[in-house]
Order: structure tokens, then C-alpha cells, then sequence
């Protein structure tokens, strides 16, 4: 175990330094861009006859729960991080949109993507059945935190865009998981849950998962404030994170969410009312920190996966269709919200385009795909995942702050001519 976290946080070390001092890309694309080139260089070789370093790399990559590291682990301090620096008031003030896409969003997404994913397979001779496209549809539906938060910070977009792409991706995973769950439910034992318990394992799950969060949270809140010691109350965020994350799996509510609520309060009451400045500095510098190599890893973890999928031309076609497929969802999702929300305060124009463009996939995806039962349509939904996440953080990712810097130019001329 030891082995594998040395080489790993040494690879993935190596890969931030080439990106920062070569290639210049913004840090977590860069990295995966980065991991992407080490994972055809090992290819390369291996088909040159020098198999040896891409076996022994797969191997290392081989040891590692994907799905079990992301969404039990990593996914619990990086939301954490994040919620740290969203303002509450901002998220209150959009808290329309960012509910409707967090909750009728995912649910409108998960039926179009999956419809449209059960034609495509058949073109391609897939004979995949409609529950697991919907389960494709589910899983690729959430737009993702991390991918989100990390791409941001370089775009220079407005506060009500960047407060609604990020408060939707905080929140929609707690829906995501629930529809994923039902249907690998009925996937797994053929049975279709009643709309009663549909709802109250959502209840369970999302709205569970709020209130733990709100009550670890307070409860830390309280403590910190207690105190003038910055190292004890670093470490009892530290603490909330990784202890509550255990607990919140013990009792079966969302994790996830309850890091985000944990976080939204120790970053806005703790904030102003139970720190100095001094805890201010060293609370914000240590999650910043942690937030950034926790970063890192998981996406030259996306990249090495390469080495361990197996692909074809066909996956990357269909990817491709699926992948505007995707886009064409987004789009039916957040024109709705958008042009509801435009009756009663006023939107930025271009607001529909940045929010369909900026909903990137992610590891979310990824982790999710690697909880599908074991069989023939779990590897075509794992390749088809990956290259979708991979396509949706170079290209949408890339692009995003062009795209907003685009709009902002173009908004005050498009006022003036109305």
C-alpha cells in the first residue's frame, strides 16, 4: 500500500511540474492532459516491444477502488474545500435555478440522454436494454463539482453564473445518486420501487444528508468559536471532514451533501463570526492547499485510467454522438429554469449558452459507471463514461473562459441594440 501511494503522488507530482514549467494549462486539465501523454507514451512503447513499464504502471493503477477513493473519500474534502469560499446570501439568491437544475434537471437529463443513448447503441449494434441506458443517463447526468470549481477559477464569468454552475454542482449529485440507485435497484432485482419509497429514500439520502451536514457543522461552528487557536481549529475541520464523511455512510444519508452544508456553514458563520484573522489566513491556506493536491491526484488518476480501458473506434464515435446528446439535454434543462427565472429578476444575456457549455463531467461519472453490476454492458458503459468525461473537460473545459469572455464583450452591444 505504501508502494502504490508513493509512486502515485510522485507520478502525479512529476506530471503537475511538466504541465506548470512546459505546457502552462490550467492546473487540473493540464495535469490530466499530462497523465493522458504518459499513458500513450506507455502504449507506444509497449507496442515497440518495451511492454514492461505499462504492465508494471497497470499494475500499480489496477490496485486502486476508483469509485471507493472518489466518492467516500476524496469527494467528501474537495466539496468541503469548495463550499468553503460559496457565498450562503449569493446561493439564496439563486436558489430557483440552482434547484430546478439540481433536482428537475437531473431527472429531465437522465430520460433524454438515456432515450437517446438506447438509439444510439442500436446503430452501432449495441444491444444494450433501456433500463441501463437510463442507468448511462442517471450517471452522466450531474454536472461535476470538482471538474466545475477547477475550471472556474480561470474563467472570469459573472457572480450569478458562477454561483448558479457552482451551487447546481454542489448539489445535484445528492439527486444523481438517488436516481442511479433506484434503477440499480430495479436493475439488480427486478423489481420497480412504488413513487412512496422512491421518495423517501430521497428524503433519506438528500434532505438527510442537509440536516446531518447543518448539525456537524453547528456543532464544529461552536467549538471553533469557543477558542483562539488556529492549529485546533484547522484540525476540527479536518476532523469534521473526515469524521463526518464515516458517519454520514453509517446512517445512510448523502455525504456528499452533508459536506457541502458542513462547509457553506463553517465558511460563512465560522467565517465571520468564530474566527480571527490569523485562523482566517491559515484555515483558508490549508484548504486551498489540500483542495489543490487533492485535485491534482484525481485528475492524473482520470488520465492514467487510460491504461486500464479498453477502446476502440467505435466507442469514440459513439462517444462522440453521445456527447452532443449531453449537451443537447443541458440545454433542455437549463433554458427552462433560465427563462422562468427571467420573469421576475433580470438574467445576464448569454446565460443559457455559459450554463450549457459549463456543465462538464467528471470523476463523479466515472466512479458511478464503476458501481455497475459486472458484465459486457459495464465495460461498453465505462468506455463509452470515460471518453465522454475526457472529451467534456478538454474541450467544454478549455473552451469555457473564451466562451464567457465572448459574452461579456458582446452583452453591453446586445443591450445597446434593445
Amino acid at each position: 500500500m505504501l508502494e502504490l501511494v508513493a509512486a502515485f503522488i510522485c507520478l502525479t507530482t512529476l506530471l503537475t511540474y511538466v504541465n506548470f514549467r512546459f505546457i502552462g494549462l490550467p492546473p487540473t486539465i493540464g495535469v490530466m492532459v499530462t497523465a493522458l501523454m504518459f499513458s500513450l507514451l506507455l502504449q507506444g512503447l509497449s507496442v515497440l516491444g518495451y511492454p514492461g513499464l505499462e504492465a508494471r504502471v497497470q499494475g500499480l493503477i489496477g490496485q486502486i477502488d476508483f469509485g471507493d477513493l472518489l466518492m467516500n473519500w476524496m469527494l467528501a474534502f474537495l466539496l468541503f474545500a469548495g463550499a468553503l469560499h460559496v457565498n450562503l446570501n449569493d446561493l439564496r439568491s439563486y436558489r430557483w435555478p440552482i434547484g430546478l437544475l439540481a433536482t428537475f434537471g437531473v431527472l429531465m437529463a437522465t430520460l433524454v440522454i438515456g432515450t437517446l443513448a438506447f438509439y444510439i447503441f442500436g446503430m452501432f449494434g449495441w444491444h444494450v436494454s433501456f433500463l441501463y441506458c437510463l442507468l448511462f443517463g442517471a450517471l452522466i447526468s450531474p454536472t461535476d463539482p470538482i471538474a466545475v470549481l477547477g475550471v472556474l477559477r480561470t474563467a472570469n464569468a459573472s457572480k450569478p453564473l458562477k454561483t448558479t454552475i457552482v451551487g447546481e454542482s454542489l448539489f445535484n449529485d445528492g439527486t444523481a445518486v438517488v436516481v442511479f440507485t433506484v434503477l440499480l435497484g430495479i436493475a439488480q432485482q427486478g423489481e420497480t420501487p412504488s413513487i412512496s419509497e422512491t421518495a423517501m429514500l430521497f428524503v433519506h439520502e438528500a434532505i438527510g444528508g442537509v440536516l446531518f451536514g447543518a448539525l456537524i457543522g453547528y456543532v464544529v461552528y461552536r467549538m471553533i468559536k469557543s477558542i483562539e487557536q488556529y492549529q485546533v481549529e484547522v484540525m476540527l475541520t479536518l476532523a469534521l471532514v473526515i469524521g463526518g464523511s464515516a458517519m454520514a455512510y453509517e446512517l445512510h444519508v448523502s455525504a456528499p451533501i452533508a459536506m457541502v452544508t458542513a462547509g457553506l456553514i463553517i465558511g460563512n458563520l465560522g467565517r465571520k463570526l468564530a474566527m480571527n484573522d490569523m485562523t482566517r489566513r491559515y484555515m483558508d491556506g490549508f484548504w486551498e492547499l489540500l483542495d489543490d493536491m487533492l485535485n491534482a491526484l484525481l485528475f492524473a488518476l482520470i488520465g492514467m485510467e487510460l491504461l486500464l480501458l479498453p477502446f476502440s473506434w467505435m466507442h469514440v464515435v459513439a462517444s462522440s454522438l453521445l456527447a452532443v446528446a449531453i449537451l443537447l439535454s443541458r440545454l433542455l434543462t437549463v433554458a427552462p429554469a433560465i427563462l422562468l427565472l427571467r420573469r421576475w429578476r433580470s438574467v445576464p444575456r448569454g446565460t443559457i449558452r455559459i450554463l450549457t457549455w459549463g456543465g462538464l463531467r467528471g470523476g463523479v461519472s466515472v466512479a458511478l459507471a464503476l458501481a455497475l453490476p459486472v458484465g459486457p454492458e459495464r465495460d461498453l458503459l465505462l468506455s463509452i463514461t470515460y471518453i465522454v468525461v475526457l472529451s467534456s473537460i478538454l474541450l467544454q473545459g478549455l473552451s469555457i473562459g473564451k466562451l464567457v469572455k465572448s459574452v461579456t464583450r458582446d452583452a453591453p452591444q446586445e443591450e445597446a441594440a434593445h
